[in-house]
């Protein structure tokens, strides 16, 4: 394997997140040099040898271009879901530029698309055209649906309600997406390349809801009409933005956008990745 010079930097955004630490851990037992970019110091874990170094948003580029000072590779994990996340993006890839960043590797989304059916696949979409300008070599890493988000979508009332219909979404579990970016991250072969990650199995809503069920808590899938998905969620209060997401999400998997199987998770990391029947066996794992 190509591997990068040893003492090259590698700078981490979102690094106190599930994929963040997870990929810092690996790249730590590497023995490779992180600096971990997060917002909140107090979040970074006891005793971590890696560098910090603190940026109240994506947006603020003087700040941002600071952290990424010296840095070799950003790992650039995509910022909260808001208003004006692209922006967000293209200040922090315009602040890597700037700080002389040699490679900027991308946790983009699967099938990303000015048109595609999620919405927020859109915006990783634009994100990548802005990285695709600049001179900087570059590597997307497109994900799935995150397979332990999965038992969060069940109510209370033990449903699964949403636009989704029968169609099938691959999903893909977190510590299997930070394996493979960690893989990524630690060669130099993966410039201009784009990986789609993906679980090894899709499953409709209605399969997960059984997949679910324990006795005497039983789930169901309950599918949902466009207009009653939206009016189900209006007393969330949230901003159209979301709730576009929230809804688009469901829609993606009901037109087979996230029903691709890609065996790039097993290429990168020599591991297949966990089944949700796996995931949900695993001791600890609730539903």
């Amino acid at each position: 394997m190509d591997q990068p010079v040893p003492g090259d930097l590698v700078a981490i955004t979102g690094a106190t997140g599930l994929v963040g630490r997870q990929v810092a851990a690996s790249l730590e037992a590497l023995d490779r040099r992180i600096r971990l970019v997060v917002r909140d110091r107090q979040r970074v874990a006891d005793g971590e040898r890696a560098e910090v170094r603190q940026a109240s948003s994506y947006g603020a580029f003087d700040e941002m271009h600071a952290a990424f000072q010296a840095v070799h590779t950003l790992f650039l994990i995509p910022a909260a879901e808001s208003a004006d996340r692209v922006q967000q993006h293209r200040t922090a890839v315009d602040a890597a530029v700037a700080a002389g960043v040699s490679r900027i590797v991308y946790l983009s989304f699967l099938g990303a698309a000015e048109d595609a059916t999620f919405t927020l696949a859109r915006d990783h979409w634009h994100t990548e055209q802005h990285i695709r300008a600049t001179a900087v070599p570059w590597t997307f890493l497109r994900m799935n649906l995150y397979m332990d988000f999965i038992p969060s979508m069940v109510s209370p009332d033990g449903a699964i309600r949403g636009p989704a219909g029968n169609g099938r979404v691959c999903a893909i579990l977190r510590e299997d997406v930070a394996a493979a970016c960690a893989a990524v991250l630690s060669s130099a072969s993966h410039d201009g390349r784009t990986y789609d990650l993906t679980g090894r199995e899709g499953f409709s809503l209605a399969e997960a809801a059984a997949l679910m069920s324990r006795p005497g808590k039983p789930v169901r899938f309950e599918d949902e009409t466009d207009e009653e998905a939206w009016e189900s969620r209006l007393h969330y209060g949230a901003p159209d933005f979301e709730m576009r997401g929230w809804i688009s999400s469901y829609q993606a998997i009901r037109d087979g956008s996230l029903a691709q199987v890609s065996s790039d998770v097993l290429a990168l990391t020599g591991r297949q990745p966990t089944t949700l029947a796996e995931y949900l066996g695993r001791p600890g794992t609730s539903t």
